[in-house]
């Protein structure tokens, strides 16, 4: 990818309306080449070992063979083929997205429900483009590092910290921290596969609550926590307006809306606050929103996670917690699908401790 080659990407919809946008949207990004077409899954598997796409745009629910099922294959026989999934608003295309996401899709746009053509088209440029530029990047990313053998330095900027080492810093090292009380995690692309691997690690005693904010639509939180609940002893389900904050309970901020923590009414519990508030840093729910007020209500008792993830949402979140005696933690790079998020916090100086995706629930159960 360094010599200018172009990102090979086939566009697999039933719809033609969506194979006519996803196709004009892709030509219009400088170094994204559409090199075919497919009306379904069927058509699409027969036609990779003559186009080579490094990407499919795939769309979920098409006749014949559907794109969880295309997904399967190329997951066995196509490994370094990526996905990114096309799914509708709907329960059922929202608990599709997530077992594609499971499977290893890179990640997903939801289809416009309403609006021209021309609207249409202009929202998914807007949440396509930055998927396919962080794949481009990723793909990019592990050729250099097949080609060298070198870890770390693409997204470190020749930081001499070892991809996939394990660090731990300052007071974190030699234990003089608080136990924490609550642990909160923000993550986005690349999320619900790294939360299904890390949470059913977790034991359903844990002893202390977990919030999440995962960067997603309304209706897919719901399904990702309906699909983490199965797998996990804690019990995980998305976050209501006023519900009490237990231990040994995940809750997931919903879709399309902010959480924050509250002081309950006896001035000692705590709730979650679901509100209408505006996006930052163009995410509703936002990492940063919920941070500040873990930092604010559990001054010195809390940890903040940061995990994979495009942009920059959560280091000023997780800078108000390190200032406020948090422990933070930050997903390594050579683990991470993207490594966005967590890069901005580790190069901010706000991170105590970088590990790798299996070692998280470790840290979790340390702190705790």
């Amino acid at each position: 990818m360094n010599d200018g080659k172009s990102l090979r990407i086939m566009v697999v919809d039933d719809t033609v309306v969506y194979r006519k946008i996803v196709s004009d949207v892709i030509s219009d990004i400088p170094g994204m080449e559409v090199v075919g077409i497919a009306n379904n899954g069927k058509i699409a598997l027969n036609k990779i070992n003559s186009l080579k796409p490094d990407l499919l745009t795939l769309d979920i629910e098409m006749p014949e063979v559907n794109g969880l099922e295309v997904l399967e294959v190329i997951k066995n026989d196509f490994p370094e083929l990526g996905a990114i999934m096309v799914s509708t608003l709907t329960r059922k295309g929202g608990d599709m997205t997530m077992k594609s996401l499971e499977l290893g899709a890179f990640d997903f746009i939801a289809k416009p429900q309403s609006g021209t053509m021309e609207e249409n088209r202009e929202t998914i440029k807007r949440d396509l483009a930055p998927m396919l530029k962080a794949f481009y990047r990723r793909k990019e990313i592990k050729e250099l590092l097949g080609r060298k053998s070198v870890h770390n330095q693409a997204f470190s900027g020749g930081s001499n910290k070892l991809s996939g080492e394990f660090i731990r810093r300052g007071s974190i090292a030699t234990g003089k921290r608080a136990r924490s009380e609550i642990i909160g995690i923000g993550v986005s692309t690349g999320g619900p596969n790294a939360l299904s691997q890390m949470m059913p690690k977790l034991p359903g005693n844990l002893g202390v609550p977990i919030l999440i904010v995962q960067h997603m639509p309304a209706v897919f939180t719901q399904s990702m926590a309906k699909s983490l609940n199965s797998k996990c002893d804690l019990e995980v389900r998305e976050a209501s307006d006023g519900e009490s904050i237990r231990s040994d309970t995940a809750l997931i901020a919903p879709g399309g809306k902010q959480m924050k923590v509250v002081a309950g009414a006896d001035g000692k519990s705590r709730i979650v606050r679901i509100t209408d508030d505006p996006p930052e840093n163009s995410c509703k729910p936002s990492v940063d929103y919920l941070f500040r007020s873990l930092a604010r209500h559990y001054v010195g008792r809390a940890t903040g996670i940061i995990m994979t993830g495009m942009g920059t949402d959560g280091t000023l979140g997780m800078k108000l917690m390190k200032k406020n005696g948090a422990t933070t933690i930050a997903q390594d790079e050579l683990s991470c699908v993207v490594y966005g998020m967590p890069k901005e916090s580790i190069e901010a100086g706000v991170v105590d401790i970088v590990a790798p995706l299996d070692r998280i629930a470790d840290e979790i159960r340390r702190v705790v």
